[in-house]
């Protein structure tokens, strides 16, 4: 039954991803649809971070009065919305409105999911988790593909991550008895009213929290960062059309998911912070491959690297965190993780909308170098820290 739960939850968690590439993915036809200045983008990410910022921090309530299962299918059900809300909206106002109820959904399943995985399997469990994110990620560009190529509008790539993500909504609802039945029969029986909330102002008084919040930041900015702009860079800056470009970001998204199978593979020989370090390897070299003035193609192999290095590191960080601080403070100290991840989700993506608008888009490689330099100086803290409480392998 407990396996039966985790085939619910993977699959919960590719309707976690299907929002998540879509917008970046998208936006290069909707400013030209909509005759927006390319920044723009900046309002829509800013909301849909913002409401993923909130429900992360408010999931260890929401979860001890509800339970996982329960936040899993309504918050699954919010993004199916919103995606409808997308495909119809003929104006940014609407595209702002709909990123609400996006964001607030995609936090509390990530929370709620993470936690639960990481306090109930194991490491290699985790890594796969995330590798099906990657594939929810990876279907939302090359349906955006498939309808700019079929003449359709990005609208069409909406509607059909919609329904996909619709049908996932629904699987997640009738689950429900489910989870039910695996607390009556599982050890961990109370894990929901086992959870012990802390205020983010205890939270921030910790040194390892806040170090660790850094590297949460990093690495996420550096992710969406790259699924937000990774196509515009191509198109104004390599030279790639618009159709292709879609393409070229689908493959960095398989290289996230494969990066997250091999690191499943890997997690049962080799510890979750040697994955991370790495996967940490494996991005660096694949920026300065981004970096160096060769042809596009480099640079679609660079973004496909930077998926492949940097898939690891946020599930093994997540798998650590019972580890890190403790079983009882897991979920508000998972929360506040997603809260710091959305965060620079939030901040990272639109500055380099700043970035593009006023400098350029070949600005691009040397903004995710600095992202990097922030995610190696979190590294080396928290390691430190860790090291000093004993919590360190």
């Amino acid at each position: 039954m407990a396996t039966l739960l985790l085939v619910i939850i993977y699959i919960a968690f590719i309707g976690l991803g299907i929002p998540d590439s879509l917008f970046g993915t998208a936006w290069p036809a909707i400013y030209l649809d909509f005759q927006l200045p390319i920044s723009a983008a900046s309002a829509v990410t800013l909301l849909i971070s913002s409401g993923t910022v909130i429900s992360s921090l408010l999931s260890a309530r929401l979860i001890a009065r509800f339970g996982t299962g329960v936040v899993t299918a309504v918050s699954t059900t919010l993004t199916a919305l919103a995606l409808l809300g997308f495909s119809l909206s003929g104006h940014l106002a609407w595209l702002c409105i709909f990123a609400i109820p996006l964001g607030l959904g995609a936090g509390a399943i990530d929370s709620a999911l993470n936690n639960y995985v990481a306090l109930h399997y194991q490491a290699s469990h985790m890594n796969f988790l995330h590798c099906f994110y990657g594939i929810g990620v990876s279907v939302s560009p090359y349906l955006v593909s498939l309808a700019l190529s079929s003449q359709q509008s990005w609208r069409g790539g909406y509607r059909m991550a919609f329904f996909a993500q619709f049908i996932i909504a629904v699987l997640t609802i009738a689950s429900l008895p489910l989870w039910r039945k695996v607390r009556q029969t599982s050890a961990n029986e109370a894990e929901d009213e086992s959870i012990v909330p802390l205020s983010l102002g205890k939270m921030a008084k910790m040194p390892s929290v806040r170090a660790v919040w850094f590297l949460f930041l990093a690495s996420c900015a550096i992710e969406y960062t790259c699924g937000t702009w990774g196509s515009t860079y191509l198109v104004d800056t390599k030279g790639v059309t618009v159709q292709d470009a879609a393409k070229i970001i689908t493959f960095y998204y398989v290289g996230m998911a494969v990066g997250r199978f091999v690191s499943g593979l890997l997690a049962t020989k080799l510890s979750s912070w040697r994955l991370i370090h790495i996967g940490q390897t494996v991005v660096f070299s694949s920026i300065l491959l981004i970096l160096l003035p060769l042809p596009s193609e480099f640079a679609a192999v660079g973004l496909f690297l930077i998926g492949l290095g940097n898939g690891p590191i946020f599930p093994n960080l997540i798998h650590l965190t019972p580890k890190n601080f403790g079983k009882e403070f897991s979920q508000s100290i998972m929360g506040s993780q997603m809260a710091a991840s959305y965060i620079g989700i939030l901040l990272m993506p639109p500055l380099f909308g700043v970035f593009a608008q006023r400098i350029g888009t070949h600005s691009f490689p040397y903004f995710l170098l600095a992202l990097f330099a922030i995610m190696t100086a979190a590294t080396i803290l928290l390691i430190r820290m860790l090291k000093k409480e004993k919590r360190y392998s």
